[in-house]
């Protein structure tokens, strides 16, 4: 039996709240916030003005920049579109643009795992980091590749695998001021 292929903007959602990938998959629609709109329109200035930049930000010297690339692993049953990769002779280093002041999340570690993993197989070398970059303080923060995230974000491909087949609702998050902006929160009738 083939594995659903995920994205890892689901890898990244899950960890957020559960059931933005459940309604993704189980509702016929795809609200769009505000936040959604303004990230997206600052990832393309970012991509921009990245493109005349040096690699001084990211402590580097040299390397060759590569902007929106379409990843897809079958062995993993995982697709991205990553905002940029740098590659070196021996390294390959995700870079994730992010419209926020605040430090990266786990979402977001777990995220640019995700698209190490994808990177590796793409580039044929190894990801031992990669950055989040912070578009409001145009400062990157580095993310190191630990085979405990590594296996902690294979697990979690499995964990919603496993609940899109169940087909059952999960329980939100613990971090309910989320909920306050979420897309989806006019479908989750137990909150308050």
């Amino acid at each position: 039996m083939d594995k659903l292929l995920l994205t890892v903007t689901d890898v990244k959602n899950y960890i957020y709240c559960p059931r933005v990938v459940y309604y993704h998959y189980f509702l016929p629609i795809r609200p769009a916030t505000f936040k959604m709109e303004e990230g997206k329109r600052a990832g393309e200035r970012t991509e921009e003005l990245e493109e005349r930049r040096s690699l001084r930000a990211y402590g580097l010297r040299d390397g060759e920049r590569h902007f929106n690339i379409d990843l897809q692993s079958s062995r993993l049953a995982l697709i991205g579109k990553l905002d940029m990769a740098i590659t070196q002779r021996h390294e390959v280093i995700p870079v994730e643009f992010k419209n926020t002041y605040s430090r990266p999340g786990l979402n977001h570690k777990y995220q640019l795992t995700a698209y190490a993993l994808l990177c590796e197989e793409h580039f044929q070398k190894p990801a031992r980091r990669g950055f989040i970059y912070l578009i409001p303080t145009k400062k990157p923060v580095e993310i190191p590749f630990t085979p405990e995230t590594r296996r902690f974000t294979v697990q979690l491909l499995n964990r919603i695998r496993r609940m899109l087949d169940r087909e059952q609702i999960p329980p939100p998050t613990r971090s309910r001021g989320r909920c306050r902006d979420c897309e989806f929160r006019r479908w989750c009738w137990d909150l308050d």
